[in-house]
């Protein structure tokens, strides 16, 4: 075979090539109908010469989803929120279960509050007593927070706290000053209140004009100071006859009453105290909101407090207080605008006219 294949090596080179030839031309004769159809032309409506992958606007559109914002949305019917899993709250008729009412068209069922303001801050109106509770539990009722336009359901938005402000006793301590007869220049004074309190210049050393005496026992300023003697002509009733009768003028120094004077008959008798008594009133006060329930604070006349009473703005005034009521100054921190309310014992300011 290897001597036959030596001397016909030619003879058996062209009969492969011509065996591979026939090969490649019967192949590319199978492949035709493949080829018509990947580069036929597209007016003819045959063939696929569209490069692109099937489905890369997906992955685009997967793509973009990764970094968008999704949230559920609620319905809306006729002005009522669907909730997401329980629908619209529906309610019956108490003395008609079979009658449904609809807030939106029916009549308020908790006049003056209007039945779309439950649907507005979806609370339940379904109780006799919707409008005394206190969802939020800021210690205001849903209808007073319908009257303020506040948010029943946000502890942080309700009326002013003055509106829950109570007055429940006053204490005052009940106090004297008698000046003595005039020496030296000046005079001596002593001094007496309900509490106990006493208190008595140095004997030989009278009290003498801006001068400031009777100095508390704890370290606070003197109480008093005296301005003047002040003589002055007066009718004495008793024997029909006109008397020179000296008054002694008196500042006090006390920071919530500062700047007050008081005009005292000098050695008026024992008997008259109470004629020339004055007071020092407190308020016993309690907030009855946000928590502060059952809790009280004195507070004295004429001192600025704030409410809640550890608030640091002390926007309010305790303007004066007597043992059946009290009247509170606030003021706007905004405009400054002022507005006095008064409060009986026992009840919540009202604005005063």
């Amino acid at each position: 075979m290897s001597s036959w294949m030596s001397k016909n090596y030619e003879k058996a080179a062209v009969g492969g090539a011509a065996v591979a030839a026939l090969g490649l031309a019967f192949l590319g004769w199978t492949q035709v109908g493949g080829v018509a159809e990947d580069f036929s032309s597209p007016t003819k409506g045959e063939g696929n010469n569209d490069p692109a992958v099937a489905v890369a606007p997906q992955v685009a559109k997967a793509a973009s989803s990764l970094v968008r914002k999704l949230a559920w949305t609620r319905g809306d019917a006729d002005g009522r929120q669907v909730d997401l899993f329980t629908g619209i709250p529906l309610f019956v008729k108490r003395d008609a279960p079979e009658l449904a009412v609809d807030l939106v068209t029916d009549p308020d069922i908790h006049p003056p509050i209007k039945n779309t303001w439950w649907i507005q801050y979806r609370l339940d109106p379904g109780f006799g007593d919707s409008p005394s509770r206190d969802p939020d539990g800021d210690g205001f009722s849903n209808l007073e927070e319908f009257n303020a336009k506040t948010d029943p359901a946000d502890p942080a938005s309700h009326p002013s706290f003055i509106d829950k402000l109570k007055y429940g006793t006053d204490e005052s301590i009940q106090w004297a000053l008698r000046p003595g007869y005039p020496e030296g220049g000046g005079c001596p004074f002593t001094y007496k209140d309900t509490k106990g309190g006493k208190a008595k210049s140095e004997t030989g050393k009278p009290v003498l004009p801006d001068e400031l005496f009777f100095k508390s026992k704890d370290s606070t300023p003197p109480r008093f100071k005296l301005v003047e003697l002040k003589p002055v002509k007066e009718m004495n009733k008793a024997i029909n006859v006109e008397q020179e009768v000296i008054y002694a003028v008196v500042e006090d120094q006390k920071p919530n009453k500062k700047g007050t004077t008081y005009r005292l008959k000098v050695a008026y008798p024992e008997g008259d105290v109470a004629k020339w008594a004055q007071f020092d009133r407190s308020a016993v006060l309690s907030l009855e909101a946000a928590g502060n329930e059952g809790k009280s604070q004195t507070i004295e006349e004429n001192t600025r407090f704030g409410l809640p009473f550890e608030s640091k703005a002390k926007d309010f005034l305790l303007k004066k207080v007597t043992p059946d009521d009290i009247e509170v100054e606030h003021t706007d921190p905004k405009s400054g605008a002022k507005t006095l309310f008064k409060c009986s014992k026992g009840g919540f300011p009202t604005k005063s006219l």
